[in-house]
């Protein structure tokens, strides 16, 4: 019997009691537990290893924890399933480093039809220089190709794409074949038209991956820029049994512009699937890397251009106003200061049209803000707006002589303020927007506890419940319990297996560990030992949703 087969088995039996014992619990119901009890879908006890000798029977799974850490399950709040497992099962050119590399791996792609691949970053090549359509196009044997850059925001298209896809007439197509905008969309689309049964193929894959690296749910940012309502459908379908072994659940939103309360129900009854809300993937801007973010200044790398603005204040006003009528969250898509600048604007005209409590209330979202000061950071404070960030972008290109230095000169140096939205009460959820970083959520931890800048560090306390229960919240989750291992929470946690636990702080010159029990603070792993902890499990609402074999060696 597969794994698999029987994880199904086991959800599809009677309600099952399990005893998890001799680790460490990460619950603020007592911050010494060392086991817990799990009746069916709910957590039953959480307490010390000698009242787990007391309550342990033969009726019972025990689970011998053997030291591991026992966690709240990560929430993605930011991730695209079909766009992940496709880079998943395409040509991984995160590690190419030049054009000459890139090109190699083009001509070594096996199989037939339009070559796929993802994860090219020409910031980090010698010589930046891209192939040359003759190039791509050789080096395919006249296969379609279709390579997105790092941040999904632009591609290198083959000529014979470019022709089949009709892009030559597009916004933002170039004959050199690094395509961007509206022609990006339409290249990306027309290698998406693809069957409900691979559709599925895709974000499966993804979900596996997602519950291997310890996610218990993902929000899903579908777009008609990057997919069908069909793929949105399939999408939330996982929650509805599409399948016989459990997995993450599926945070679905839908990033289409809405001019009215009636444009908006018409649009949700058109889905024809429960969504979170209008938000996500409603670009307000492009990214930095494809210097199609929207700026106050130009480009360092390019002083005649300062991106792209999407919407207008008023359309995304319109948009706003519209959810906050219906009581749903809308959100936009928002990487630069100029951006950001048209959705505060936007905020305000919202507001003064349908008033500020139907604004606060609605509970919106903005994605990514990577660039905002402080005026920014109060006024995001003023509407109650969330904001969903990407640790991984900081650790990949914040640092000195990367990207964003490049792009944007001293500007880097104020990026990704994750402090100054929690000192502001602004509230925050993090996520990977997997593909463009991976499903590493430990990794997304460390990020933020390693920031670039040491004013916007912060704890790995505040980092790993922005990661778990921010996330539940962020999306307006019914129960609230999510993300809390305490008696009557869904029994929904990742085990780990460890190095060393400690209580790790933003600020180097504080000691960054205390045995004292009277601190009364979690323990988490320490993330300066080179490696992530490893996911030994994943259980969503009682069920199984990855296992390690060692778990019950």
């Amino acid at each position: 019997m597969t794994d698999a087969h029987a994880r199904a088995q086991a959800a599809s039996g009677p309600s099952k009691v399990t005893l998890y014992r001799n680790g460490s619990v990460y619950t603020a119901a007592d911050p010494f537990a060392t086991a817990m009890l799990v009746d069916g879908d709910t957590i039953a006890w959480v307490g010390s290893e000698q009242a787990a000798t007391s309550i342990a029977d033969s009726s019972m799974e025990v689970i011998d924890l053997r030291g591991a850490l026992l966690a709240p399950g990560f929430v993605d709040s930011h991730a695209h399933l079909t766009e992940t497992g496709i880079a998943l099962g395409g040509l991984q050119l995160g590690d190419v480093r030049s054009a000459r590399e890139l090109l190699d791996a083009v001509a070594a792609a096996g199989g037939a039809g339009t070559i796929l691949g993802h994860g090219w970053d020409e910031s980090l090549w010698d010589d930046p220089a891209l192939p040359e359509p003759g190039e791509l196009e050789r080096a395919a044997g006249g296969r379609p190709v279709y390579l997105s850059r790092v941040d999904a925001h632009s591609a290198l298209v083959s000529s014979a794409l470019a022709a089949a896809a009709g892009l030559q007439d597009r916004d933002g197509f170039a004959p050199g074949g690094h395509i961007k905008r509206e022609a990006h969309a339409a290249a990306r689309l027309a290698t998406r038209q693809l069957s409900a049964a691979e559709l599925k193929d895709h974000q499966r894959r993804a979900l596996d991956e997602a519950a291997a690296n310890g996610y218990v749910a993902l929000a899903e940012m579908g777009a008609p820029h990057i997919g069908s309502p069909l793929d949105l459908q399939l999408a939330a379908g996982w929650n509805a049994g599409a399948d016989s072994v459990p997995l993450p659940e599926v945070l679905p939103y839908w990033g289409q512009l809405t001019t009215s309360a009636t444009d908006a129900e018409a649009l949700l009854a058109e889905l024809g699937v429960p969504v979170r809300g209008l938000a996500g993937d409603l670009n307000i801007d492009g990214s930095i890397g494809s210097r199609t973010a929207s700026l106050r200044s130009p480009y360092t790398d390019a002083p005649g251009e300062k991106g792209t603005t999407y919407l207008s204040a008023e359309e995304a006003a319109a948009h706003l106003a519209a959810c906050s009528l219906l009581g749903i969250q809308g959100g936009f898509h928002i990487i630069g200061d100029a951006g950001l600048d048209a959705a505060l604007e936007a905020l305000d005209l919202a507001a003064a049209e349908v008033g500020e409590q139907r604004i606060r209330a609605a509970g919106h979202r903005f994605e990514h803000v990577e660039m905002a000061d402080a005026e920014a950071i109060a006024r995001l404070a003023k509407y109650s707006v969330t904001v969903s960030v990407q640790p991984g972008f900081d650790a990949a290109w914040g640092g000195s002589g990367r990207l964003y230095e490049q792009r944007l000169g001293s500007r880097r140096e104020n990026m990704n303020p994750f402090a100054s939205f929690y000192s502001a009460g602004v509230p925050i959820c993090f996520g990977s927007d997997s593909p463009v970083t991976p499903l590493r959520p430990w990794s997304s931890v460390r990020a933020c506890l390693e920031h670039n800048n040491p004013a916007q560090r912060i704890s790995a306390r505040a980092a790993f419940l922005g990661h778990t229960r921010a996330g539940w919240r962020a999306a307006r989750h019914a129960n609230p319990l999510a993300g809390q291992l305490v008696p009557g929470a869904p029994a929904t946690f990742a085990v780990w297996d460890v190095e060393e636990l400690m209580v790790q702080v933003a600020d180097g010159r504080v000691q960054s560990w205390s045995t004292d029990p009277r601190a009364r603070t979690p323990l988490l792993p320490a993330l300066d030992t080179g490696s992530d902890p490893r996911c030994l499990q994943t259980v969503r609402n009682g069920q199984e949703l990855f296992s390690a074999h060692i778990l019950r060696a």
